[in-house]
């Protein structure tokens, strides 16, 4: 059964006025008066109110230093960043973009892993204040495994109309075929093979310093 609505008329009459007026009088004493009980409550409570503000401070403060300290001792940790060969072979390929992204970082670039289904040839992407932006293709294989022109074809045809990227770079823990690292060397799509890999994950040479990267103008720079 549906329910009646209320509404609510006006007043008629001098009489219903008075009334409204001494109703609306009421619940404003009311609230006043509560006001006042609220005030009274706080002003006899204040050393545990003022206690607890500074508890509430303190622990703010505390979560706070935390957070820096950790995020600091995170950089210092990532600013000596060492991984060998051998531990790079061992990962998955996930595990392997990653830890090519947290080169990157240790080496002052801004870095994410956009590796998966439907990449376009880009495993990571970097940014850099002064080289711009560069795009890695992600070989992990077996150790002895080669990396062949085809690779090479993808990255440069998605690294700058896809990417934005100046720079392409593809990284293995394995080589290249003699063709692909001709071919990147002719058309500015660097490589990075088992060798260089080690120069760069386990002694500490920044990529860009590796592989001779500026910021030219262009899609992409070509190789040194």
């Amino acid at each position: 059964m549906r329910r009646p609505r209320v509404r609510l008329r006006r007043p008629r009459g001098a009489v219903e006025v008075v009334s409204a007026c001494v109703v609306g009088a009421a619940v404003l004493v009311l609230a006043v008066r509560m006001v006042i009980r609220a005030a009274t409550v706080l002003m006899d409570a204040w050393p545990v109110v003022l206690v607890l503000a500074v508890l509430a401070g303190g622990l703010a403060a505390w979560h706070i230093t935390r957070s820096i300290s950790a995020r600091r001792r995170a950089t210092e940790r990532l600013a000596t960043l060492r991984i060998t060969v051998a531990e790079l072979d061992v990962m998955d390929d996930r595990a392997f973009e990653e830890a090519l992204g947290s080169l990157l970082v240790r080496d002052g670039w801004q870095a994410r892993r956009v590796g998966g289904r439907g990449d376009q040839a880009a495993d990571v992407l970097g940014e850099h204040a002064h080289l711009g932006r560069l795009v890695v293709q992600a070989k992990h294989t077996t150790v002895g495994g080669k990396v062949d022109s085809r690779v090479m074809y993808e990255v440069k045809g998605t690294a700058g109309p896809v990417h934005r990227a100046r720079h392409a770079v593809v990284v293995t823990n394995g080589t290249f075929t003699r063709d692909a690292m001709r071919w990147g060397e002719r058309h500015g799509v660097h490589w990075v093979d088992r060798e260089r890999l080690r120069c760069w994950a386990a002694t500490g040479v920044a990529l860009h310093e590796l592989l001779g990267l500026t910021a030219r103008r262009g899609r992409f720079s070509r190789a040194a």
